[in-house]
């Protein structure tokens, strides 16, 4: 990482928790197998499971993904679905301790955490619906996978990413009328700056594009469509955006593991973006970004 980036990822008003990127994202399904699946169309590796529970880890080149089916209490259990949803999002931060104070200085819920023998305690705060957002400061030389979580023997710990592909961003549906609102959560806890509405990335432009001060990742934040505004809409974190240099390559190389994209008048591939069908009920969304992984 270059200078200028490290500078950036110092903590200060610009960046009052020392973000420097995504370090994993949590899916949470009583069907890891078939959840599994469908992230290994999408070019991702099981390369690790959890000592102690139901958790197992995905990776390709800088992006990890975490399958969680452990149900019940305590840290690590979700409330399981069949179908996968987002359980939690990990940031990496310059030092999670000082981070998770200063979050919770400026208004954050902390989440209570449990941590058995020979675990990591990994601080949390309250996230979008009932996810998490986890503050992670090891993840150099010596990382939390290097404790939690055991090797699968002769698999490859860094496989490399198909078509170049990194994290992009998070799209998070929102409800009617709560723009303001999530501005202002993720702007005063994380300092992510809103976007011009003139500058708008892949092909599917809706809604507002928060960029994280850190200058790697973005969220996006979609309300429901007019004519929705007397339903209640659920929030959530909807799919997982991912950069790829060459779009139309990387969408060949996906629809070669058997991955179908979504083709419409409104919405269809290009060298913009490109859309996946759900895999049951995970989507992903590619985005044009010549950006090295980080």
């Amino acid at each position: 990482m270059s200078e200028p980036i490290e500078r950036e990822t110092q903590m200060g008003e610009n960046n009052p928790l020392g973000l420097d990127g995504i370090e994993f994202i949590e899916y949470a399904t009583s069907r890891p197998q078939a959840a599994g699946q469908a992230l290994e169309a999408m070019g991702f590796h099981p390369i690790a499971r959890h000592r102690s529970r139901e958790v197992l880890l995905y990776r390709q080149g800088t992006m990890n993904v975490v399958i969680n089916a452990h149900g019940g209490e305590g840290r690590g259990s979700v409330q399981l679905r069949e179908a996968p949803v987002i359980a939690a999002v990990a940031f990496r931060v310059k030092d999670a301790a000082v981070a998770y104070a200063r979050a919770l200085d400026r208004g954050a819920w902390a989440v209570p955490v449990q941590v058995q023998v020979m675990e990591l305690h990994i601080p949390a705060i309250h996230g979008v619906g009932g996810s998490r957002i986890y503050l992670v400061d090891r993840y150099r030389e010596f990382s939390i996978w290097d404790v939690d979580f055991v090797p699968i023997p002769g698999v490859d710990q860094h496989p490399p990413a198909l078509a170049g592909m990194h994290w992009f961003g998070l799209v998070q549906y929102i409800d009617y009328g709560r723009m303001a609102d999530w501005c202002e959560f993720y702007r005063e806890l994380f300092g992510f700056a809103e976007l011009p509405d003139d500058e708008r990335f892949g092909i599917m432009p809706n809604g507002t594009i928060l960029a994280s001060p850190c200058k790697s990742f973005f969220l996006q934040l979609v309300e429901p469509p007019p004519g929705l505004d007397d339903v209640e809409c659920e929030e959530m974190l909807q799919r997982i955006g991912l950069g790829a240099p060459d779009v139309p390559q990387a969408v060949a190389a996906l629809r070669a593991r058997g991955v179908e994209f979504v083709e419409g008048e409104q919405v269809h591939s290009g060298v913009r973006g490109a859309l996946t069908k759900s895999l049951v009920g995970m989507m992903f969304e590619l985005v044009h970004d010549e950006r090295e992984a980080s």
